[in-house]
């Protein structure tokens, strides 16, 4: 295995620790930032998230961080979003109000649908041959949301069910999405994160 160092993106509104440590359980270095030189040191970018869509904009926003995150991501850069750091991979949100995202990948997050939130384990169920997740078929992990992508399916990588189907992970080549907690998934989730991490960095 090839150590890879995975630069967290700070802009105030993520669970910085627990993600910190599943990389470093995986035997990769972990930078915590928001400057642009310490992520330009970095194998991978990971964006956090926990809490509400335009708060978290508006963080990304006050920070420079949202054009930041987004040049990196159109220079080839790997980056991935957990939970509601993948939601704002996405052109808008309706959370509280109508927001703008990050517009990396198409598609908008909208309040799930006949139910008030998704929290649990759950199965993920693969919708594409991306080599990434085919481990993870039928895998559990953890998952804790009010609100869910309404994506293209060319952009689906896998699903979980719940009184429907919610997109569970999105992939447009080295920008990757996914809305469970994979550091909160025990094995299964450190599985799919090393994947990710060799999958992505060259």
């Amino acid at each position: 295995m090839t150590r890879r160092t995975i630069g967290i993106v700070d802009y105030g509104a993520g669970n910085l620790s627990s993600v910190q440590h599943a990389f470093h359980m995986l035997g990769h270095r972990c930078r915590i930032s928001g400057d642009a030189q310490v992520l330009d040191a970095c194998d991978m970018l990971l964006l956090p998230g926990v809490g509400a869509f335009p708060k978290a904009m508006e963080n990304l926003i006050a920070s420079g961080l949202d054009r930041y995150v987004v040049d990196a991501a159109r220079q080839d850069r790997p980056l991935l979003g957990i939970c509601l750091g993948m939601q704002l991979l996405v052109d808008s949100s309706s959370e509280y109000r109508l927001t703008a995202g990050l517009g990396l990948i198409p598609g908008t997050v909208q309040p799930i649908a006949g139910a008030r939130w998704h929290i649990g384990w759950n199965r993920l169920e693969t919708v594409s041959d991306d080599a990434l997740f085919r481990a993870s078929d039928r895998e559990s992990f953890y998952f804790n949301h009010s609100y869910a992508l309404d994506v293209p399916p060319a952009y689906q990588a896998a699903i979980a069910r719940n009184d429907a189907p919610l997109v569970a992970a999105i992939r447009r080549d080295n920008v990757v999405g996914l809305q469970f907690h994979a550091e909160k998934s025990q094995a299964a989730g450190r599985a799919l994160l090393a994947a990710i991490i060799e999958g992505l960095c060259p």
